[in-house]
């Protein structure tokens, strides 16, 4: 389990900024463990932002929701430079599905960081070919705290860190649940 290096808002030298990544395969807990996260924030009275990206509305339209159904208000939207302009004055700012944001969500997290701002992101970092899913490779290698969390596999029970594509479809991006995706353990994903 992941235990926050400091829930103070400030150092010595003012607000300290940092980056965290919580990643993962399908069905491992990534949005539970953002929430449990962000909740902690909250408990503390920080200032807390959340940001998705408008595209995943599997389970609501402006809210981040767990498989688990457990929820956390949350702002959409289209672009990563979006998230600087409505982060407004915050401590925290929480981002879920950050693989489905281009390139540029590296220097907006970097410069929240950079203001003083805890960052955490939650996202995939492979895709359903087992192959790293941009930009996660690059936030993984710039944060202060990295948490990779496990599903079980659907075939054999193992731990599983591979998302499986149910379907045919070749496409890069395709949003689905337990129809469309599961967890799979590395020797099933290669083997199938």
């Amino acid at each position: 389990m992941f235990i926050e290096p400091s829930l103070g808002k400030t150092g010595k030298s003012g607000p300290k900024g940092q980056l965290e990544v919580i990643c993962g395969s399908m069905f491992s807990g990534k949005t539970e463990e953002l929430i449990r996260r962000l909740n902690r924030a909250l408990i503390a009275k920080q200032r807390v932002e959340i940001f998705k990206p408008a595209i995943d509305k599997r389970y609501d339209e402006n809210n981040v929701v767990s498989h688990n159904e457990n929820i956390i208000r949350s702002t959409p939207v289209q672009f990563a430079d979006d998230i600087l302009l409505l982060a407004g004055n915050c401590d925290v700012v929480g981002i879920d599905e950050v693989q489905f944001f281009d390139a540029q969500i590296i220097p907006v997290v970097e410069q929240l960081a950079n203001n003083g701002i805890r960052v955490i992101v939650a996202g995939l970092d492979m895709d359903f070919e087992g192959k790293p899913f941009e930009p996660m490779p690059q936030l993984l290698a710039i944060a202060e705290y990295v948490t990779k969390v496990h599903a079980i596999c659907m075939k054999c029970g193992d731990l599983a860190s591979y998302s499986f594509r149910l379907s045919g479809d070749k496409s890069k991006v395709m949003l689905g649940e337990k129809e469309s995706y599961e967890a799979r353990c590395r020797k099933c994903f290669y083997n199938l």
